[in-house]
């Protein structure tokens, strides 16, 4: 089926109450292609290989978390940014990009997501309104022991975690998570209760303040918490409005 660009964007933007976020970059149509949308690729970033596959697949519109025009990048349109927008323009391919947006959303964000395939009870989120806030918390149907919980983790994700265990090895019940380079968190995680915390990334400090604080802490990746949210998006684009859609997953072990 065939929807109107302007219309799936619009649809987008209210689902997911973009206009609320205060960003790092512009969330909703990033670089404009043609104004009518069949076939639908996603991706976690618009890198190079994601948008050669959208025009082996000759996608109308890529959607992605990770897009273009970050703050504090140079503006300069060159080299890997020009290549990248050129893709774009000689194939008439529209790219549609939603950061924060998509790390809150209640059902289809990276972080509702991610609690789902984790089998984690959703409580809330530790610094706003559910659907608005980033850092979310809940708990286990049943405790596990640290390493089991690692391990549970890398067989959801397909990626094995960079585990940070707290003195004393207290089994883990109660676990807050924020999807992607959110690893400065960790903090109110702890300060919250929390017996373990997860993210994407993790920084040199964060071994530290894990062991001082007394709480584990798992680094799951942030590409691998991050692939499900656009996969979300994309699926309810094709269950609402019937346009094709495509995920394709372009492995980064980071």
């Amino acid at each position: 089926m065939t929807m109107d660009r302007d219309e799936l964007i619009a649809a987008c933007d209210a689902l997911l109450t973009a206009s609320r976020f205060r960003d790092y970059t512009e969330n909703g149509l990033q670089v404009q292609g043609r104004p009518s949308v069949t076939r639908v690729l996603s991706g976690v970033t618009a890198s190079q290989a994601l948008l050669d596959e959208a025009v082996a697949w000759q996608a109308d519109l890529v959607l992605v978390h990770h897009g273009y025009f970050w703050k504090n990048e140079p503006v300069a349109i060159t080299g890997m940014k020009r290549q990248r927008i050129a893709t774009l323009l000689q194939h008439d391919i529209n790219l549609l990009a939603y950061h924060l947006p998509l790390d809150a959303h209640p059902s289809l964000g990276n972080n509702a997501c991610l609690a789902q395939r984790l089998g984690l009870e959703v409580e809330g989120a530790l610094d706003a309104p559910l659907g608005e806030g980033l850092l979310w918390y809940g708990r286990l149907a049943e405790p596990m022991k640290v390493a089991e919980f690692g391990g549970h983790v890398g067989h959801c994700l397909s990626r094995q975690p960079l585990l940070i265990e707290a003195p004393g090895g207290k089994p883990i019940s109660r676990v807050a998570w924020c999807t992607g380079g959110a690893q400065d968190m960790i903090g109110a995680a702890a300060e919250a209760g929390m017996d373990a915390f997860i993210s994407g990334e993790i920084s040199e400090r964060t071994t530290h303040i894990a062991r001082e604080m007394g709480i584990h802490y798992l680094a799951a990746g942030h590409h691998a918490t991050e692939r499900y949210g656009v996969q979300a998006l994309g699926q309810w684009l094709n269950q609402q409005y019937g346009v094709e859609h495509r995920f394709v997953d372009i492995d980064n072990p980071a």
